[in-house]
């Protein structure tokens, strides 16, 4: 068992230091949109979180109820989750959950269940989780929904499913004085980090790509997958109303371009 965190806010290089001084071996974080900005990840980031050497558990959370949107939602929090995982360097072969962050009731269940399936169509390469309450993890487990599961203790009722590889079991409180939520995990966290040795298929010894001389030519994106998700990013660009949130949605764009082995613009 390891013991974790889950913030919302980006960690530093002070506190990855001390979080993994305090015997924390993963973080949390969140992969949101541009527009989400005091929440999200960066590739600085993921890099500070591995050098203090903890693991990283990649989430997208947008609004609380937003998997009740169903299918639609998923589709497009899919493409997103994708561009922003590729942007921050998460390898393929590791999990990215999508939350159901509140007390989802029987009736929420077939609408979050297309959430999650149509999410999964667009993180290709990428495996699938939910973070929810007992009821959405056993539920989403039985349907097939994904398989890799976050439960909260919150809205479980005192309940612990035993299909949870991750648990959180305390949130709003402090660590050094800084404000988060505690985790323990149990295997098959799909979590990861920047070194390549270290993450599902980026082996060296087994995976030639992951070489010096493959670093700036692997493609890992069909074309075809990497024109949807610039369809939506330019969509989101032509939303957005700062000059700021241009130039990163053109950024996310030319790093789907580079995985996809196309010219970036």
């Amino acid at each position: 068992m390891a013991k974790g965190i889950d913030k919302a806010t980006p960690v530093t290089a002070a506190q990855a230091k001390s979080f993994a001084s305090a015997g924390y071996a993963f973080a949390a974080r969140y992969l949101v949109p541009p527009s989400y900005g005091w929440k999200r990840m960066t590739a600085d980031e993921a890099k500070l979180i591995t050098a203090a050497g903890m693991r990283i558990v990649s989430v997208y959370e947008t609004t609380a109820n937003r998997a009740a949107s169903g299918a639609d939602a998923g589709r497009d929090d899919g493409l997103a989750a994708n561009a922003e995982a590729l942007a921050v360097g998460q390898p393929k072969g590791t999990v990215i959950y999508f939350a159901v962050d509140y007390d989802a009731q029987s009736k929420d269940f077939d609408a979050i269940e297309a959430y999650l399936k149509a999410a999964a169509k667009q993180i290709a390469g990428y495996e699938t989780g939910v973070y929810g309450s007992y009821a959405v993890v056993e539920e989403m487990a039985k349907r097939g929904a994904c398989a890799h599961f976050w439960q909260t203790y919150a809205w479980s009722r005192g309940k612990r499913s035993d299909k949870a590889n991750i648990f959180q079991y305390k949130i709003d409180t402090t660590v050094s004085g800084i404000p988060l939520d505690l985790n323990e995990s149990y295997g098959n966290e799909g979590w990861w980090d920047t070194n390549p040795s270290k993450n599902p298929g980026t082996n060296p010894d087994t995976n030639p790509n992951t070489s010096p001389e493959h670093d700036e030519e692997e493609i890992t994106m069909k074309p075809e997958d990497a024109e949807k998700i610039i369809k939506f990013l330019s969509a989101a660009w032509f939303a957005a109303t700062t000059k700021t949130d241009k130039a990163e949605f053109n950024r996310l764009a030319n790093e789907v371009r580079k995985a996809a082995g196309m010219p970036t613009e």
